[in-house]
């Protein structure tokens, strides 16, 4: 009878995490994802927009980031080198940080991350870096396969709304970085915004209607191999800047005359901004209005100069109508979580 008891336990434990995974609540107001150390490590923090209540999701020893809602708010994805080495591979979780597990099966020696959800829940793109034999690149995943279709180099993949094409920036060489977006149907690539207006352009952010997007760069004037000098007065200035899918009506939102300003993301609105900025020397999470232009600080501390960085932002007025399919996951039992 014993081995009866121990075999419905185990089955009973399957069927729950199971039936929690489907049952995944998304949040019912806004929420804010962000990266924080102040717990001794990289872990997944949750908050409001006006940064009260910062719940830290993960609770764990290894490094945990890059989190990002899928396109319902019912699950998180994120990037975790819990597998025991410093290698960071794919994770997913429920918005409460419970219920976690890798998205793929086998391990790796090189490293994924900067994932981002199709507007499906289907799908996935990220970075693939292996410094080891010197291969990078952009990947599109499948959840529950473990083959992915590398689409091209790059970096900060930002899937469109309407889920045609990924925005993400390229450096072809080392002066300039160019604001790319691929057609995922027919892999075609455009750069619609020029280098003579913005010679460097990283970090895309879309908004929630995919007229727009955000992102960080700087107007560094000359190449570097024509003027050395003046590159390095501007190679550590950063602003943020908004524009139109096609390239027009480009417009500054972040100067570059303070500390660098990274990772913009769009409220769904489209009304505000949160990025990452460096303040006495740690990351801190920003807010800005903008139209009016003021500015809210939301982290404040941290134990490291990324104190607080990385954010990524749901609103469920604004969450797109679908289902993420959770039996599709690789679901490793022996992954879970760890309290």
């Amino acid at each position: 009878m014993r081995w009866v008891l121990t075999f419905s336990m185990i089955l009973l434990g399957l069927m729950c995490g199971a039936v929690c995974q489907v049952l995944a609540k998304a949040p019912t107001t806004p929420k804010i994802l962000f990266t924080s150390t102040r717990d001794g490590n990289r872990e997944v923090y949750m908050m409001n927009p006006d940064g009260s209540e910062q719940v830290n999701l993960t609770q764990h020893p290894a490094d945990d980031l890059n989190a990002v809602w899928s396109p319902t708010g019912e699950q998180i994805l994120f990037v975790s080198d819990r597998q025991g080495t410093r290698v960071r591979d794919l994770y997913v979780m429920d918005p409460d940080g419970s219920n976690v597990r890798r998205v793929f099966k086998k391990k790796i020696t090189a490293s994924r991350g900067n994932a981002t959800w199709s507007p499906d829940g289907k799908q996935y793109a990220y970075e693939y870096r292996d410094w080891t034999r010197l291969k990078f690149g952009l990947y599109i995943g499948t959840f529950g396969e473990e083959d992915a279709e590398r689409i091209g180099n790059g970096g900060i993949p930002a899937w469109s709304p309407d889920g045609s094409e990924i925005a993400y920036h390229i450096s072809p060489h080392a002066q300039t970085s160019r604001l790319t977006f691929i057609n995922v149907r027919t892999r075609v690539a455009e750069q619609p915004l020029p280098t003579n207006t913005l010679r460097w352009q990283f970090e895309p952010s879309w908004s929630a209607s995919g007229d727009k997007l955000a992102f960080s760069g700087n107007k560094d004037p000359l190449p570097v191999i024509l003027d050395r000098e003046l590159h390095n007065a501007w190679k550590d200035k950063q602003g943020i800047f908004i524009v139109n899918r096609d390239g027009t009506g480009l417009r500054q939102l972040v100067e570059e005359a303070g500390p660098a300003a990274h990772l913009p993301v769009l409220s769904p609105d489209g009304t505000e901004v949160v990025y990452t900025q460096s303040i006495n020397g740690r990351f801190q999470i920003f807010k800005l209005d903008i139209n009016s232009g003021v500015r809210t600080q939301l982290t404040h501390g941290g134990i490291s100069v990324q104190a607080n960085a990385d954010a990524d932002w749901f609103d469920p007025a604004y969450a797109l109508p679908v289902s993420p399919q959770p039996d599709l996951l690789t679901t490793t039992w022996g992954d879970q979580k760890k309290e």
